[in-house]
């Protein structure tokens, strides 16, 4: 077995220092990973900005409802959902590394497995959210329009529940392709779907929520299949055994830390959401600040795609026992993730009397958001670095420090002081997005800090024994 699985393994690199060339080639590698993963996550995210954006042309009603729609389905299902299968960029990527192929397939399966299960829940809740926005004091109208649209999420949840263990099988061994362009075709496909369903039939703003469900199937479907019978998959492709049930533990001890340490954040602006329909004026409040959260949304997924590189980078290298090649890749996608960010914030600060119009027309809200946009590009620059820094601690497998960093600054910092400038002062929304941010810049502190302080060395060590431990414990039990 040591033959087999060492716990280091050391080469002649192990001692470089970052210099031009070693950065071009880190850079190089990093980028084959997180251009695609870039394009696959927008193209996947915007699904929903599209819907929005759809129905938010019907009216201010249609489009504060569908956003604390969009908002509910992301807090209690779309990102949890994401978080937990971001068990596998630790469990996959080190498998991959240590080139432990068809472990890999099956943690992928018993992925797909564990999700679905949770997704049974999460739909009873969907199924009477309507009720529970009453309840909590919400508008009555947009409450009732709001239970609607998530009703019809249901389907959609359970096609997440199974694409996104498939985009992480892609995504830990570089196989990349097939995920861009499933991704884009379902993206093509939503839009004119999308615009049939919502403005050419009865259904409406429920349109919106029912041309998501199909191509969330449609992208999931085709992904599955090209996994099944694709000969590029032979290697990592397992058969479907009692092994997926009995991972379900160790998937559970890693996904549920991943989901919290990525909710959390997520959860802190779906909750201002919630707060800005308790404000006055709560249709105009909403809609902005639905608007300003979509932006960050839709430019986080650039941070995601980067996060998503460089966590297949560290856990692969670590996998492998190479800790200067996971140390060299933190350095490279920093720097990027810098340049990066500069980049967009820039963008959408000069574009910040116009970019509003995307998601609707009335001039009031465009208005409001203008006024929030200097706020905005400082949450760009702030989540563009976090989302980098939170994919690293993926890649080590740190998602409980994660999620201790994402508590502590939003919910004992972050929130506190929105409900604060929001309800107790003349800011309202504005009070609202400053809280968050206070909670965004004390995250971006904590996990630069924590990454400075990683021992990659320590790190790659206890991967290859764990590694070890599980791979002597499989083959006892044959």
């Amino acid at each position: 077995m040591e033959g087999v699985l060492p716990l280091i393994e050391r080469d002649d690199n192990d001692n470089r220092r970052l210099t031009w060339s070693v950065f071009g080639e880190e850079a190089k590698k990093f980028g084959y990973i997180a251009a695609p993963m870039v394009a696959v996550t927008l193209s996947q995210y915007l699904l929903q900005v599209i819907s929005v954006m759809m129905v938010g042309h019907l009216g201010e009603l249609a489009l504060s409802s569908a956003a604390i729609a969009i908002s509910i389905s992301s807090v209690t299902g779309f990102s949890l959902i994401m978080g937990m299968s971001s068990a596998l960029e630790t469990l996959c990527g080190q498998a991959y590394g240590a080139q432990q192929y068809k472990k890999f397939g099956t943690q992928t399966y018993t992925a797909i497995f564990s999700l679905l299960i949770v997704c049974i829940p999460l739909s009873i809740i969907w199924k009477n959210t309507g009720a529970i926005l009453l309840l909590i004091g919400q508008n009555p109208s947009i409450s009732h329009e709001a239970g609607k649209f998530i009703t019809w999420l249901i389907p959609a949840i359970f096609a997440y529940a199974v694409l996104q263990p498939l985009v992480r099988y892609f995504q830990m061994q570089s196989m990349l392709w097939p995920m861009l362009i499933s991704s884009t075709v379902a993206l093509l496909l939503h839009i004119p779907l999308c615009y049939a369903l919502v403005y050419k039939t009865t259904l409406a703003n429920i349109g919106g929520a029912v041309s998501m469900g199909i191509t969330m199937w449609l992208n999931a479907i085709f992904l599955f299949f090209y996994m099944k019978y694709s000969p590029s998959c032979g290697k990592t492709r397992a058969p479907i055994s009692i092994e997926v049930v009995h991972g379900m533990k160790q998937f559970f001890s890693y996904a549920i830390p991943s989901a919290v340490m990525i909710c959390l954040e997520w959860w802190s602006y779906e909750i201002l959401i919630l707060l800005s329909g308790l404000l006055p004026n709560p249709e105009l409040e909403t809609s902005v600040l639905s608007v300003c959260l979509n932006t960050i949304a839709t430019l986080y997924a650039i941070a995601f795609g980067f996060g998503a590189g460089i966590s297949t980078r560290v856990s692969n290298e670590l996998g492998a026992g190479n800790p200067h090649g996971a140390r060299t890749a933190v350095y490279v996608v920093l720097i990027l993730a810098i340049i990066e960010t500069s980049v967009i914030s820039t963008s959408v600060f000069v574009s910040r009397r116009v970019f509003g119009y995307i998601f609707t027309n009335e001039k009031e809200v465009v208005d409001y958001v203008t006024k929030m946009a200097p706020l905005l590009c400082l949450n760009i620059i702030m989540d563009s670095l976090q989302g980098t820094l939170s994919g690293v601690a993926r890649g080590v497998g740190w998602q409980h420090l994660g999620a201790y960093i994402n508590l502590a600054a939003f919910y004992l910092a972050g929130i506190p002081v929105a409900a604060f400038l929001g309800f107790y002062t003349s800011l309202r929304g504005i009070g609202l997005w400053i809280g968050i941010l206070v909670g965004a810049v004390i995250q971006l502190i904590l996990l630069t800090t924590v990454t400075i302080s990683t021992n990659y060395e320590k790190q790659a060590t206890k991967v290859r024994e764990r590694l070890f431990n599980e791979e002597s414990s499989v083959e006892r039990l044959m």
